[in-house]
Order: C-alpha cells, then sequence, then structure tokens
C-alpha cells in the first residue's frame, strides 16, 4: 500500500519556501510531514498532505514545478529501536532505500516513516510477511 507524497521544486530564495507553505494553507491543504533537500541553488520539498489532489491542483495553479511520488507509510511505535527493525528487514531483502523521513502523531506513542524504496510492492510484501502494516491514504492523510 503507498500513498502520494508532492515534490515542489523550490528556488534558494528568501521567503519561498514560507510562499509555497502558505498557498497551501491559504488553500485548506494541511501538512502531515515535510522534509527538504537542498543544494545551493534549489531544494525539493517533500510533503505527505491532507489532501494530495487538491495540492497538486494549488501548486500547479501557484505555476510551482511538482510532481507526485509512491512512497510507503509504516506506522511504527515511537521507542527505542521501532525504526532498526524496519531497516533491518528491508535490509536482509536488498531493497534499497532512497530516502526517508518521519513524523510522530498527536496520538501519544506512534510514529511514521515515510520511505521512497526502489520496489514498493516488493516492500510492502516483506514488510506484511513480518507482521508489519503500511498505512493507507485514508489513515495518513485524515490524521
Amino acid at each position: 500500500m503507498t500513498i502520494d507524497q508532492i515534490s515542489v521544486f523550490v528556488e534558494n530564495n528568501p521567503g519561498r519556501l514560507a510562499e509555497i507553505v502558505a498557498i497551501l494553507g491559504n488553500g485548506g491543504i494541511d501538512l502531515r510531514a515535510m522534509s527538504i533537500a537542498d543544494t545551493a541553488d534549489f531544494g525539493i520539498l517533500r510533503l505527505i498532505v491532507s489532501d494530495p489532489k487538491q495540492a497538486l491542483a494549488i501548486l500547479r495553479a501557484a505555476e510551482c514545478i511538482v510532481s507526485v511520488t509512491q512512497v510507503l507509510a509504516v506506522p511504527i511505535e515511537d521507542a527505542p529501536g521501532s525504526l532498526a527493525r524496519i531497516l533491518r528487514l528491508l535490509s536482509e531483502a536488498e531493497i534499497s532505500i532512497e530516502y526517508a523521513y518521519a513524523f510522530i502523531t498527536r496520538k501519544q506513542g506512534n510514529a511514521y516513516v515515510i520511505f521512497r524504496v526502489e520496489d514498493n510492492p516488493r516492500a510492502v510484501s516483506i514488510l506484511a510477511q513480518n507482521n508489519v502494516k503500511t498505512a493507507g491514504a485514508d489513515e495518513i492523510y485524515d490524521l
């Protein structure tokens, strides 16, 4: 099971990130998680949002360069060693992780890790075989 991640090309200019986040906020989009990776000239803002389709439309209308990527959202216990177990399972299955970021929720004891892997269906299968569920769109977007 995968979810939609919005990726936004962000110029490294003062205020540009604030502008993009404001565009989403003004459009009624709630951020669930975000990560930004940058170079000297630009960054890639990765977002998990309450309504990816609407966010995409809003950002495109604002002439932002955006794309959608399928990622895994894995709920984990917010406790030492929880992430290590997931990473070990993927490593033992020789599934490469391109990037990952995590966030906690309002519900105490819960956290989620977003993974971009080389093979989503295989990763989901390996995790399921080891009693690790992946979160669906309804679970993540409605947090």
